[in-house]
């Protein structure tokens, strides 16, 4: 983990199965540090989903980045990055299909969300409300 001047935590992963498990335990370790536990199932299931979403489609490592609330006015930023640049897209998937259901369960469950390109790659973000 890299701490980012006390306001947020950062990881990156590599591109491997374990990534998941491990990218879900860092994060509900973080919130817990934060005092956040509120928000770290909800957090962990859809880290969950864009690390998947990365592993299918990237070849590279995975960044994961928390960014604290303080400077956000209650809202916790989350952002998956990897080294794809095309954005990943929002598709309706039918009852029998076992995937395509990750960013709608993002866009339904988070605040805002969204992509963006990056250097190399791209990161898809999102934002949840911190309870007050």
């Amino acid at each position: 983990m890299i701490d980012i001047e006390g306001g947020g935590a950062e990881w990156t992963f590599p591109a491997e199965p374990d990534a998941v498990r491990t990218a879900r335990a860092a994060v509900r370790g973080q919130l817990h540090g934060w005092d956040l536990d509120c928000l770290a199932d909800l957090t962990a299931l859809l880290v969950s989903e864009l690390v998947t979403n990365s592993l299918r489609h990237a070849t590279g490592p995975i960044g994961v980045r928390l960014v604290r609330p303080e400077g956000l006015g209650g809202t916790l930023l989350v952002e998956v990055s990897d080294p794809l640049p095309d954005p990943p897209r929002e598709r309706v998937a039918r009852p029998g299909d076992e995937s395509g259901r990750g960013l709608q369960l993002v866009a339904g469950s988070s605040r805002r969300w969204g992509t963006r390109p990056g250097a190399s790659g791209k990161t898809v973000w999102f934002e949840l409300a911190v309870p007050g």
